[in-house]
């Protein structure tokens, strides 16, 4: 039976509290899998990061409790060392390690202070887990070679300059990994794009060969044909989804499994990425129950609905709807390689206008009902609070998105008073979701940065109105378009609205 591991994401806004580690441990024990992963990027309270650690980290002396509640569930610590390096490079004490100002991700693998903080960070995991294998990141590293130091560093090193400055990092400290008695784990993606870094690995590694849309017949032949053991990763297709997309998870996690097994790999990694923006990992148990049955038997595991079913007919349903059903109706709804425009437009960027502005006419016609026909169905078979709020988010963008194409209308008609009469209900909304958001994060240790920006949409909205009694009447001599006026950066008179054509518009 290969090695099987789930990956609960922490990074991304979550705040588990000792409880919380205690169910998913419990759970992970349960379904069958021999380690549970911890991904933790900032999220944790390194004793070498002391600013850094936000409200709600994961501590040491939590780890010390999970791994003494749960001896026979290896807690495998997955920190990050040079990519997805963002929590702390945006702090003011972190941002000397930047790669780039205000750019993407990733520390500098020149910066000496940075290599020093890699090795105390290595160390500390050291000493607090007892897990064999220690991952220590190694992913999307894009931003290689940015800064001037980088580029000099590596120039005329190597043929492939940016692989030589990738195994000059990580060859150094991987190795320091193995010197302890243990066994590093890295990301893959990098090596496939750089395969002469591997000459820096030491054998010992453990490569973690993520696909999440396709399988790894192709790739995984790539480090074993030279000697190294290889972990497959599957994922649950939830950054993508409004919930989560399940044709395509099923597809991607059988067919990994399936590879696995066929290359007779050394296991298989389950992920779950980002359940901020009103994901709760309490609605996806069920399915990662099924994917450790497609670990074992790819060929002959059921469906994830089932699994959802065998909780409850309520819940099978529910997951049909929010899984299958929504997808089926393609556009905003449909799969896709990057993260949920409704998910992005509606909350991350703080502006829910911009999901208006990019999705009014598909989800005020016909799409949009049927949208809401399913969501009022899903609601009401709607098992539990999890499942109830992650439901009332989708619904709530897309009345958001009717909503402010009306005002918009009686905007064009120079009626700004209806206008507002038309987003005033947004703001309830936006209270309704704030709730949910807190729940979540009492319930199942859920996003802050939710219950922050629930706020911050709020009080926009609230802005916007303020803007359209002010100025909708022609106070200025003209009437800027409703795009601009409700854009957080509009400025009474700049009637050319120079913040958005000038190239350092989103800086």
């Amino acid at each position: 039976m290969p090695f099987s591991i789930w990956t609960l994401d922490i990074a991304r806004e979550q705040s588990p509290t000792l409880d919380h580690l205690f169910q998913f441990a419990s759970f992970t024990q349960d379904a069958g899998y021999d380690a549970l992963g911890l991904y933790f990027e900032h999220r944790f309270a390194f004793e070498c990061t002391p600013w850094a650690h936000g409200v709600g980290s994961v501590t040491p002396r939590m780890i010390t409790r999970l791994q003494e509640e749960f001896p026979s569930l290896q807690i495998v610590p997955f920190i990050n060392l040079l990519g997805h390096f963002e929590g702390f490079i945006y702090t003011e004490e972190g941002k000397v390690y930047r790669e780039e100002l205000l750019s993407g991700l990733q520390a500098c693998p020149s910066c000496p202070e940075f290599v020093a903080l890699c090795e105390q960070m290595i160390d500390e995991t050291i000493a607090l887990f007892k897990s064999p294998l220690i991952h220590i990141g190694a992913d999307e590293a894009g931003q290689l070679g940015a800064c001037p130091k980088c580029q000099a560093r590596m120039a005329g090193q190597a043929e492939d300059e940016k692989a030589w400055l990738y195994a000059q990092h990580f060859g150094p400290l991987a190795q320091r990994v193995v010197d302890s008695g243990r066994r590093p784990g890295v990301w893959g993606d990098m090596f496939l794009s750089h395969p002469t870094a591997l000459d820096a690995m030491p054998k010992e590694t453990l490569i973690f060969d993520w696909q999440y849309h396709k399988g790894v017949a192709e790739t995984a032949p790539t480090f074993t044909e030279r000697g190294f053991d290889v972990i497959a990763c599957p994922t649950l297709h939830v950054w993508n989804a409004p919930w989560m997309h399940i044709e395509k998870t099923e597809e991607n996690v059988r067919t990994v499994c399936q590879d696995a097994r066929d290359l007779d790999l050394a296991g298989v990694c389950i992920s779950t990425w980002e359940c901020g923006l009103f994901g709760a990992y309490d609605t996806l148990l069920p399915a990662i129950r099924w994917a450790k049955s497609a670990i074992d038997s790819p060929e002959t595991s059921g469906g994830i609905v089932e699994s959802y079913a065998m909780e409850s007919a309520e819940a099978g349903r529910w997951a049909k709807i929010m899984g299958e059903d929504l997808e089926a109706l393609g556009e905003t709804f449909a799969h896709t390689g990057i993260r949920s425009s409704i998910k992005a437009r509606f909350l991350l960027y703080g502006n829910p206008f911009l999901l208006w502005m990019h999705h009014a006419e598909e989800l005020c016609g016909p799409r949009g009902t049927e949208a809401l026909a399913l969501l009022e169905q899903a609601l009401f078979v709607a098992p539990g609070e999890a499942e109830k709020g992650v439901t009332l988010f989708v619904r709530s963008a897309i009345e958001f998105v009717r909503l402010a194409e009306q005002a918009r209308i009686e905007y064009g008609k120079g009626q700004p008073d209806a206008a507002v009469g038309m987003l005033a209900p947004t703001r309830y909304l936006f209270e309704t979701l704030e709730n949910v958001a807190n729940r979540t994060h009492s319930r199942i240790g859920g996003s802050l940065a939710d219950v922050e920006r629930c706020r911050a949409v709020r009080k926009h909205v609230e802005t916007v109105m303020h803007r359209l009694r002010q100025y909708g009447h022609r106070e200025l001599g003209y009437l800027p378009a409703f795009e601009i006026i409700t854009n957080p950066r509009f400025m009474p008179h700049d009637q050319a609205s120079w913040w958005l054509i000038n190239k350092w518009a989103n800086q």
